[in-house]
């Protein structure tokens, strides 16, 4: 075979970015979103199926036969007529939408339960996509633009890569809506190393959005040179559902566990009829979400509010106490974003609160700058919860609460705030350090928390003051007085101008 140019990560980053920017016209991004990414899914997937019959072919010469049924145990079934490549030579027929969707329908039925619901978008809707002259503009352009890319000319990781670059430039587009989809890839960065996965772990995201956060998790463990861990995630929307599902597929994750439904009132991840449990569970769920609660909630069958229900306009200590009992008793980690209501808010939420900490379980509570996240300009914080606090694990012995007032640490941007490596840097040192840096971190016994009504305002704790410079109001006095001395002069030698030049002052 001819060797092909391998397209480098930016250069494909681009190239997918500019052939989305060119065809979308006038479809709101976080919809369109859906239809770009599924489209660039499905040539991958046809790119995968060329590439694997042309080494078929070499293989077996005109054994159709055999071809035909090495084909059938492909990664991805495409069966005949339905690749992208069979598909353009369609391109220009009025009913393209229509022809889109019946090839999708038909590697859906084809790949069984693996691509089963995947491709539910539908390419042929004048209420999304506009009238069929608009839609089959935009469509055309989209094929014509993925034509020029062959998405097997690259290096391993970088399709996955940029599927995920994407999602963030949708994110940037799409808004306060973003947050439905994906977290901020440096502050998913932060919670995945705040989290320190290791080889063998099963890690679940209650919330997953299209998946990032679960990819970041599992890429910790890969740098300790492991493919050893287990994915699993919940998302109650849909069509991000089907985005991290084939986020995960693009990331060679094809094993990852994913399931589609309402983690509070529908938990899917189980094991025989109790919960799954696992060895980290990390997610950015939804902040305050409002009208949380289901039927079952006050008799959850899995108990998971035996510490207190929840306000109902506010799920934040529903997802966390969610969290909390799926990991591993005595061993098990959460890491999760959070708004700051949660750390002093009373009520219910106060007594959630104080058993978390009376249970000896909160490690640490790191506060973020403002700006991060598209969704919200409000600063947020990060609650990491160590379940082998408890008697019997293996930090039994840690009283303390590690706190970090890192609301500086950012860079400053016209729309939003990053994260750059050395502000995540600084942040991983201190924790794992956990030693006293005046106006950053400090370490706080339980006492102290509990004299302050287990607020854990984190200004409480760590001392972010500046002292002004002091002001010699008499040098100020005397430094007035001169500058009125001096205006004065100039008053008078104005008015002598004024007279010498005939005008009347």
């Amino acid at each position: 075979m001819t060797e092909q140019k391998k397209y480098s990560q930016k250069e494909l980053n681009g190239i997918l970015w500019n052939a989305t920017d060119s065809s979308r016209m006038n479809v709101d991004a976080s919809v369109y979103k859906d239809y770009v990414l599924l489209f660039l899914f499905y040539k991958y997937m046809s790119d995968l199926h060329r590439l694997e019959l042309v080494q078929l072919k070499e293989r077996y010469g005109d054994d159709n036969e055999r071809i035909a049924l090495r084909l059938k145990n492909s990664r991805f079934n495409l069966p005949e007529g339905t690749s992208f490549d069979e598909l353009i030579l369609k391109k220009d027929e009025d009913n393209i939408g229509e022809l889109i969707n019946i090839a999708l329908h038909k590697i859906e039925d084809a790949n069984g339960e693996r691509l089963e619901g995947l491709f539910t978008i539908d390419f042929n809707s004048d209420a999304i996509l506009g009238k069929t002259g608009q839609r089959n503009k935009m469509l055309r352009h989209l094929m014509d633009d993925f034509a020029k890319i062959d998405l097997t000319a690259i290096d391993d990781d970088v399709i996955g890569n940029s599927y995920m670059y994407m999602i963030e430039r949708f994110g940037s587009d799409a808004g306060k809506k973003a947050g439905e989809f994906f977290t901020v890839k440096s502050v998913a960065a932060l919670l995945a190393k705040l989290a320190g996965p290791k080889p063998g772990w099963r890690i679940c995201d209650p919330a997953c959005g299209s998946g990032g956060l679960l990819l970041l998790a599992g890429e910790e463990i890969e740098r300790q040179g492991s493919n050893n861990y287990a994915l699993y995630g919940q998302e109650s929307i849909g069509s991000t559902y089907n985005l991290a599902r084939m986020n995960m597929f693009l990331h060679g994750k094809d094993s990852a566990r994913l399931e589609w439904g309402d983690t509070l009132n529908n938990p899917l991840l189980k094991e025989n009829d109790a919960l799954m449990k696992f060895d980290l569970v990390i997610a950015n769920p939804p902040f305050s979400l409002k009208k949380w609660r289901g039927e079952n909630t006050e008799n959850d069958p899995f108990n998971r509010f035996h510490r207190g229900i929840p306000p109902k306009t506010k799920g934040d200590y529903a997802f966390i106490s969610h969290m909390v009992e799926t990991a591993k008793a005595k061993e098990g980690k959460v890491v999760v974003v959070v708004p700051h209501g949660v750390l002093f808010r009373g009520g219910a939420e106060k007594e959630i609160r104080k058993c978390f900490l009376q249970e000896n379980i909160i490690d640490a509570v790191i506060g973020l700058p403002a700006g991060l996240f598209h969704t919200t300009g409000i600063p947020v914080a990060i609650l990491v919860i160590d379940r082998s606090r408890e008697p019997g694990g293996e930090n039994e012995n840690r009283k303390d609460v590690f706190f970090i007032e890192a609301s500086k640490l950012f860079r400053s941007g016209k729309a939003q705030n990053f994260l750059d490596d050395e502000h995540i840097k600084a942040i991983l040192d201190a924790v794992q350090n956990r030693k006293d840096i005046e106006k950053l971190c400090r370490t706080v016994q339980p006492e102290e928390i509990e004299e302050n009504d287990f607020n854990l305002n984190i200004t409480r704790y760590v001392d972010t003051f500046e002292e002004e410079e002091e002001v010699d109001i008499e040098a100020n006095l005397r430094e007035l007085a001169e500058v009125n001395k001096e205006l004065e002069k100039l008053e008078t030698e104005m008015a002598q101008h004024l007279k010498n030049l005939g005008i009347k002052g």
